[in-house]
């Protein structure tokens, strides 16, 4: 949808904010800008609603949570409609961190009319992408969610390119409780192969919870791991050579020959 269509169609804006005074400023905004508006003191009032379409407005010191988990409350009533945050003093980094965790704008108030038109036909452009995206990221970090803390770390290193081999070396325990880690693993993922896990916990965008790999390079790459510091681009770039075949373990076999 192009930017003017979406300026010229009429929304309705969830306006979730505490102070009253506040609530009504900022649906006089949106009525004069052509849109409807449907006001929440809190974010129960929001979820008792489960609005299926429209854009939330959520003033930030409202949530009760912290902007993740509110994603993933959300996304558990099955409300996958943007969402903007605003405050009266926006700080950067809290900037930063709502539109890390799914926010697509961030206002200020008490808001402008230019720059809330906008915000509202960017976002609406974005709507159908980042809900889907949202699915993406809930379905993932719930699957995630289910592994236990060995299995997780099954996969975080799985995701590096580590064979089950280097996986054991890593985590000092044997290639066979790696395999069977490795196998529970992909069944609560419902993971048809390891690319697919891999797909999963990039999707969830969570933080992994093994150690930093030390930083000798030789050490590094003579245990499958990267030297690299940045774990999100390492796992990134290493993605398109994830794969489950038997060949990605013979290679890694033949490269721990060498090594050892």
């Amino acid at each position: 949808m192009s930017q003017i269509a979406a300026m010229e169609q009429r929304l309705t804006l969830h306006i979730v904010d505490s102070d009253s005074r506040s609530r009504a400023e900022q649906a006089r905004t949106a009525f004069a800008l052509g849109h409807h508006a449907e006001v929440y003191s809190d974010l129960s009032e929001l979820l008792d609603r489960t609005p299926s379409g429209g854009v939330v407005l959520l003033r930030e010191r409202t949530a009760d949570a912290p902007l993740a988990e509110l994603f993933e409350r959300l996304g558990e009533k099955g409300i996958w409609v943007p969402l903007i945050v605003c405050d009266e003093e926006p700080r950067i980094e809290r900037v930063v961190d709502a539109i890390k965790n799914g926010a697509l704008d961030y206002l200020q108030l008490p808001l402008e009319n230019g720059r809330l038109a906008r915000s509202l036909a960017r976002v609406v452009a974005e709507s159908d992408a980042h809900a889907r995206a949202r699915r993406h990221l809930i379905e993932a970090r719930q699957r995630v969610g289910l592994l236990s803390k060995r299995e997780r770390e099954v996969l975080e290193l799985l995701a590096l390119g580590s064979s089950n081999k280097l996986i054991a070396r890593e985590l000092s325990i044997s290639p066979r409780t790696v395999e069977i880690h490795r196998s529970n693993m992909m069944t609560k993922l419902r993971a048809g192969h390891s690319a697919e896990a891999v797909r999963l916990w990039l999707q969830s965008e969570l933080e992994p919870n093994i150690a930093e790999p030390p930083h000798d390079r030789e050490q590094e790459e003579g245990r499958g791991l990267s030297p690299h510091p940045d774990f999100s681009r390492m796992v990134r770039e290493r993605l398109t050579g994830v794969v489950e075949d038997d060949d990605h373990e013979l290679e890694s076999d033949r490269r721990d020959k060498k090594l050892g």
